[in-house]
């Protein structure tokens, strides 16, 4: 069960300042906690990566818990990502342009035999169950408002980047980076380095690990989302009338408010 609220801002505020009791509702779910009641019975019994691919439903969970689960059915593609050497920059895992998959595979290295386990320490149950409920009320979530999905998966995820590279490789984290600064969507045409180079000069990367700047760039994100995306119900809107249509503040004074920098 989730609550939607009507609007991005709304919506993502309420679950942002209400997380832990959120989890617990999305826990008792029944059908979440037959499905988490059998993966904790369970997973202690995959020893390999076959006998994870193998089991639907340990399966199931553990890619809904990374993000992945609509890529369940590719189970040759997904044993190839957990058995990518991940310290080899040109491993299988490291190639594909979007992190989930490289998280899953260190979520899971304790399956893989090329694995470090110096570099890699494997989830917890625990962590993975934590995962698939946090990415469960943001996947039902997203089904009404996809900008309350992509803000609060940004929230969880973000502060864990260490360059402009992992905003890149994500594609819901890029989401939320090209929405905030109005970044081009054709702008995976020019070469990484300087796509790389744009990101370092709209944001540092390092205040992703500052709540207070983190959610100021999200509670730019969601206002500009609710406008572009929302307009119907947003309550940016209701302040200026972006038809030019007589409202009070009009729209050049309500587009300079979106266009302030998250940082001050």
């Amino acid at each position: 069960m989730s609550i939607y609220l009507g609007s991005t801002v709304a919506t993502y505020n309420y679950y942002a300042k209400n997380s832990a009791a959120a989890l617990k509702q999305q826990a008792a779910d029944p059908q979440v906690k037959t499905e988490t009641a059998y993966f904790r019975a369970n997973i202690g019994k995959v020893k390999t990566v076959d006998d994870l691919i193998g089991n639907y439903r340990l399966f199931n969970y553990a890619m809904t818990a990374y993000g992945l689960s609509d890529m369940t059915h590719a189970k040759a593609y997904m044993k190839k990502v957990i058995t990518s050497d991940l310290s080899d920059s040109k491993s299988f895992a490291n190639k594909l342009a979007d992190n989930r998959f490289v998280n899953f595979a260190k979520a899971f290295s304790n399956l893989n035999p090329n694995a470090s386990a110096a570099l890699y320490a494997p989830a917890s149950a625990d962590d993975v169950v934590k995962a698939y409920l946090q990415q469960s009320i943001e996947e039902t979530l997203g089904q009404n408002d996809q900008g309350v999905q992509l803000a609060l998966y940004f929230k969880r995820v973000a502060p864990s980047v260490k360059s402009a590279y992992g905003l890149l490789g994500d594609s819901a984290l890029w989401k939320v980076v090209q929405t905030t600064f109005g970044l081009p969507e054709n702008m995976g045409k020019v070469d990484v380095k300087t796509q790389k180079s744009i990101v370092d000069a709209k944001l540092k990367v390092a205040d992703l690990q500052d709540p207070a700047k983190l959610d100021k760039l999200l509670a730019r994100f969601t206002a500009i989302w609710d406008a572009t995306q929302n307009a119907a119900s947003a309550p940016v809107l209701q302040l200026f009338d972006t038809s030019g249509a007589g409202g009070t503040l009009g729209y050049n004074v309500g587009a300079s408010l979106l266009n302030l920098r998250y940082g001050g």
